[in-house]
């Protein structure tokens, strides 16, 4: 376990992480279909309690990825938070009116209404995910960033790194490659909620056009998809350079990364037959509702693949888009030996962790939602 393994292990952990994190925003993309699959009030308030049984899991890891990530790779918190502020306060808000609303939706005397609650909910899938989108893109895109260390020792302006450009973030919305990145997220999200309706709900007509919804998703999903890989693969990219003892740059840098990791691209290939599975078999089969299962594996280990591909090898996880040195790889970016080495004792939980989301998660599926169990009395979201 030198400082390279620990260095490694800790990106494993918060791609797997962000993998996680990307199945579950599922629950973002049900919040944007409320009114086309559900046409009732009553249809409304079961898909709202089916996916209020699960925002907290989303908004949990959410939060332990963003944890992880600081406490493992400080400096790129420093530069990506501190720089690009405006994107991640954007973001922030998103996820805050969220959990305002599942929690004072049904509440008796909110001033607000139920309605203005369900706008709070559709601001959060619609921008939480093409947002999160566009900052996940900034790992391959970069940003107009510097960094000086020797600022550390300058009383009067002890900061690290400095944004270039008056925008703070904003600047990467206007992106092709990250607004590809963000609608590819915002259209799988979707897919996944519906596949999810059709696991969770025991309702005739929700389920019917949960299906049509997943059949119209799923296209613009896979097109946006595959046109975000392949700009990828062709996309040159930072390496590190031992020889030279610098980050210097490489055409088709992805594409070859994939080539000279194997088991990357293994997984990347095994989530994307995974997805299609899912998705595949639940359009051909009225009867097959555990899409989500298969669909949801698949894009763990997709995910995982890519953020995989960000910083291993060498990559520059981080570019810099202004000075290519400044650029942040796991070797310049991460905490110190002894801190990850802490760290990895604490993750040994993580299975444990693991394990109880799963139980918990059963429990609340044990049954369907129905519109019965919508008219009884007890605690709705």
């Amino acid at each position: 376990m030198d400082y390279s393994f620990l260095q490694h292990y800790w990106w494993f952990i918060i791609a797997l992480l962000g993998g996680l994190l990307v199945f579950l925003l599922f629950v973002q993309g049900g919040q944007t279909l409320l009114y086309q699959v559900g046409k009732t009030q009553l249809e409304q308030t079961m898909l709202i309690n089916t996916l209020g049984r699960k925002w907290e899991f989303t908004f949990t890891t959410l939060v332990t990825f963003g944890g992880a990530l600081f406490a493992a790779f400080p400096m790129y918190y420093a530069t990506s938070f501190g720089g690009a502020y405006w994107l991640w306060m954007l973001i922030l808000f998103c996820f805050i009116i969220q959990a305002v609303s599942y929690e004072y939706r049904m509440k008796k005397g909110n001033l607000l209404g139920q309605r203005t609650y369900e706008a709070f909910l559709l601001i959060n899938g619609v921008g939480g995910l093409v947002l999160l989108g566009v900052a996940v893109g900034l790992f391959f895109t970069g940003g107009d960033f510097l960094i000086n260390k020797s600022n550390l020792t300058n009383p009067g302006n002890p900061v690290i790194s400095s944004w270039a450009n008056p925008w703070h973030g904003l600047e990467a919305i206007i992106n092709i490659q990250n607004l590809l990145l963000g609608l590819t997220l915002f259209f799988l999200a979707r897919t996944q909620a519906a596949l999810y309706f059709i696991n969770s709900i025991d309702h005739e007509a929700i389920l019917l056009r949960s299906r049509q919804q997943m059949k119209i998703n799923a296209v613009p999903f896979l097109l946006l998809f595959v046109g975000f890989v392949v700009t990828l693969l062709l996309q040159d990219g930072l390496r590190y350079d031992p020889s030279l003892e610098q980050l210097v740059p490489r055409s088709y840098h992805y594409a070859l990364s994939l080539l000279e990791m194997p088991v990357v691209l293994l997984l990347m290939l095994a989530g994307v037959v995974l997805v299609l599975t899912g998705i595949v078999l639940s359009w051909i089969k009225p009867t097959f509702r555990k899409g989500i299962w298969l669909s949801g594996s698949g894009t763990i280990l997709t995910v995982l693949s890519l953020l995989l591909l960000a910083g291993w090898n060498q990559t520059a996880f981080f570019p810099s888009n202004i000075d290519p040195q400044a650029s942040l790889t796991l070797a310049n970016a991460s905490s110190s030996f002894f801190t990850l080495k802490v760290m990895s004792v604490v993750s040994l939980i993580i299975p444990f962790v693991g394990a109880y989301i799963f139980y918990a998660w059963r429990v609340m599926n044990r049954q369907p939602v129905t519109s019965a169990e919508m008219q009884e009395p007890g605690h709705k979201y």
